[in-house]
């Protein structure tokens, strides 16, 4: 079996799986499964949860530190009683327990700054999470549009061989009347068998970008997908009437990257006022309660020994408290506070920068993008008349070759250029589409309005 069959017969095995697939995936429906089910945005949404439990622990550092503690002890030949002080041979049991609080009353405003810092940091982790969305989003787009183009080529492609086998039927009814010679029938037919091969070429193209689509969708079957025959009609894009200009002051206030940006130098700012914050003193209060149990006999006053008071008789009476306030003044601690202010302070001004080429990037994208889209339109509309042309030129060729005028190689010339032109216009109506979509995306339109969907697919 040479080549060409085994891809006849890979093609045939898919397009037979291919008709039991019911379900036919729109746009949104494929935006949509992306979304909720890529392992890139999976993983912002368990950075947003760090981001949460890291405000919460900023949070707690508002709150007392209380800590409680208990021991039981055996204390077995010579050892000091507890109770008399007395240094005795003997076997003895003691119980211990209390508890502690400690709070920060001022720490150099260290606490409230890492809380808002915690704040910050957590908007930016919900923005990637939403650039990634973003990403994913146009990279379907991109993908879906891939497959539209492949149809439609498909079609083209038959529609070809159709009309190249009625041209076989007339030519062999003119070799009959002798109106052109028999050699052109082989021309003719030399044409049919490339229209095959464009078939098969087109068909196979049209299931690697199905298979691409579906892999991006992380679907983990995809034998069965297909995409619903949606007729994307051209038509001017308002977009374009906006200018780059209006597009990037639109976007400097809408891009999720120049957002992100923006927040990273709030966050650095918040990082240099907690370094600054271990040059002011700390003043935290602590309170400390404990009391004892023994269970050794003491001294009755008569030269013998008595059982020892009840268990919360000696807990209230060996009970004690302390409490106090402990100021702590930095003086010199190696450069440590000063070399972390002025680190703090570098990555301050790295924000900063990376916040202007962002705005730069971002800026050189959206002109290229719309100078991208503007030149698609007018390819397209030259393409346009291009293949009107095309058409005439063919329908000339045609009607010449039926009359003997013209050779069997001039009409099949004629038909590939024709056949490549209808080509040109369409792989330059989707190119049109997605430069659109892209433009669109910088202006603050979503590239689709996601809604909640009762199912992964439409029948």
């Amino acid at each position: 079996m040479n080549i060409v069959s085994k891809i006849i017969a890979v093609i045939c095995l898919l397009l037979a799986n291919d008709a039991f697939s019911q379900k036919k995936w729109t746009l949104e429906e494929c935006v949509a499964y992306a979304i909720d089910n890529n392992v890139s945005i999976g993983q912002t949404e368990l950075d947003n949860k760090l981001a949460e439990i890291d405000k919460k622990d900023a949070f707690g550092s508002f709150l007392p530190n209380v800590n409680a503690n208990a021991s039981h002890s055996w204390n077995r030949g010579l050892n000091t009683n507890i109770t008399t002080g007395i240094l005795e041979n003997q076997t003895t049991q003691f119980t211990s327990m209390g508890a502690s609080l400690g709070v920060d009353i001022f720490k150099g405003m260290q606490n409230q700054n890492r809380f808002r810092k915690a704040k910050l940091a957590l908007i930016s982790s919900q923005y990637q999470h939403l650039k990634m969305e973003e990403d994913v989003a146009l990279n379907v787009v991109n993908a879906y549009l891939q497959v539209l183009f492949n149809k439609e080529a498909v079609k083209v492609q038959k529609q070809q061989f159709e009309t190249d086998s009625l041209q076989l039927v007339r030519s062999e009814v003119l070799v009959d009347a002798g109106m052109i010679p028999r050699g052109d029938l082989f021309d003719i037919k030399a044409t049919i068998a490339t229209d095959k091969q464009r078939i098969i070429e087109a068909q196979y193209a049209l299931i690697i970008s199905k298979m691409s689509l579906a892999q991006l969708l992380q679907m983990k079957e995809f034998k069965d997908f297909d995409i619903a025959d949606v007729a994307y009609e051209f038509q001017v894009n308002s977009i374009l009437l906006e200018g780059p200009e209006s597009i990037f002051g639109k976007a400097k206030n809408e891009r999720t990257e120049l957002k992100i940006a923006e927040n990273n130098v709030r966050i650095a700012e918040k990082e240099i006022e907690i370094a600054k914050g271990a040059y002011l003193p700390t003043l935290s209060g602590f309170y400390g309660f404990s009391s004892r149990v023994s269970y050794a006999k003491i001294p009755d006053g008569q030269g013998g020994l008595k059982n020892p008071p009840p268990f919360f008789e000696q807990f209230n009476l060996y009970k004690g408290h302390n409490f106090g306030f402990q100021l702590s003044v930095p003086i010199f601690n190696g450069f440590s506070t000063r070399n972390n202010v002025s680190r703090s302070k570098v990555n301050l001004d790295k924000s900063k920068l990376t916040l202007e080429q962002t705005e730069l990037d971002l800026e050189r994208n959206i002109y290229t993008a719309y100078s991208d889209a503007k030149g698609a339109l007018e390819t397209y509309m030259a393409t346009k008349e291009m293949l009107k042309a095309r058409e005439e030129a063919f329908r000339y060729t045609k009607e010449r070759y039926e009359n003997g005028m013209a050779t069997g190689f001039d009409y099949n010339q004629s038909q590939t250029l024709l056949v490549n032109i209808q080509s040109d216009l369409l792989r330059t109506k989707y190119d049109y589409l997605f430069r659109t979509k892209i433009l669109e995306f910088y202006f603050g339109i979503p590239i689709i309005k996601r809604e909640v969907l009762d199912g992964q697919g439409t029948d």
